[in-house]
């Protein structure tokens, strides 16, 4: 395989592509159970019938884990509501059927949302008071057992040539709450500083999910302290504004 053609690099890892292969190279930092769980995650979502790359190979390069898929030609959503900002309405519209299609399926075999969220708070960077109003909280949240990407943005998605939607990177799916799912979302567009995209996504979704705001916002402070383990420090202070304002959401 031919690394030398670099066409992202993000948290601790670089994907390279080789013609019609796509290869996504782990920094040292990860283990072999986070590649080979992200690899198993990609796997079970093909068989749900979802529009992803196929999963090619697993492999090691110089030492380090790589995960080999097919190579999907075209621009991710992010770009083209950069380039196309007088539709981006309907591209917000597009971005949030694509999540609820995810939404509608299930996959029994992934890792369940809230043991993953619980593992998190565990970890994050919060007094032991805290922890426990989330980790209460989080158990008095409805369990759900649909698809959850984890990391549902517009630049996880590609639109290949024929104008049709890929979704990336499932490191992070489980099975769970779709609110949750949509909480991350929100505050997704919310780190990378895209405001009105984040109220324009709000809006959208609670009319087409049926989705209350309110349900939405609950999740926040949780997924906000779940989310604070990974990134970087000044995206962990934002998180974590976010988890303060736990005792105004209710």
């Amino acid at each position: 395989m031919k690394l030398d053609r670099v066409i992202a690099v993000r948290n601790r890892k670089t994907v390279f592509r080789d013609g019609d292969k796509c290869i996504k190279v782990f920094g040292p930092s990860y283990t072999k159970a986070d590649v080979l769980n992200e690899a198993l995650n990609q796997a079970r979502i093909e068989e749900t019938g979802l529009n992803i790359p196929e999963i090619l190979e697993l492999t090691r390069i110089d030492g380090k884990w790589a995960i080999v898929s097919r190579y999907i030609e075209g621009k991710t959503l992010q770009r083209i509501m950069d380039e196309e900002k007088e539709n981006k309405f309907d591209l917000m519209n597009g971005f949030v059927n694509l999540q609820m299609e995810i939404h509608a399926k299930s996959c029994p075999l992934l890792n369940r949302q809230k043991e993953a969220m619980n593992m998190q708070i565990i970890k994050c960077n919060l007094d032991a008071t805290m922890r426990y109003d989330l980790h209460a909280r989080l158990e008095s949240m409805s369990g759900q057992n649909r698809i959850c990407h984890g990391d549902f943005r517009p630049s996880n998605i590609i639109i290949d040539k024929e104008n049709k939607p890929y979704i990336l990177d499932w490191s992070h799916a489980t099975q769970g709450n779709p609110s949750a799912d949509a909480a991350r979302t929100y505050l997704l567009f919310w780190m990378e500083g895209r405001i009105s995209a984040a109220d324009r996504y709000l809006e959208i979704f609670t009319k087409k999910s049926g989705i209350t705001e309110t349900e939405i916002r609950k999740w926040m402070p949780i997924v906000a302290a779940a989310e604070s383990i990974r990134g970087n420090e000044k995206e962990r202070e934002f998180l974590l504004s976010w988890v303060r304002e736990m005792d105004n959401v209710r």
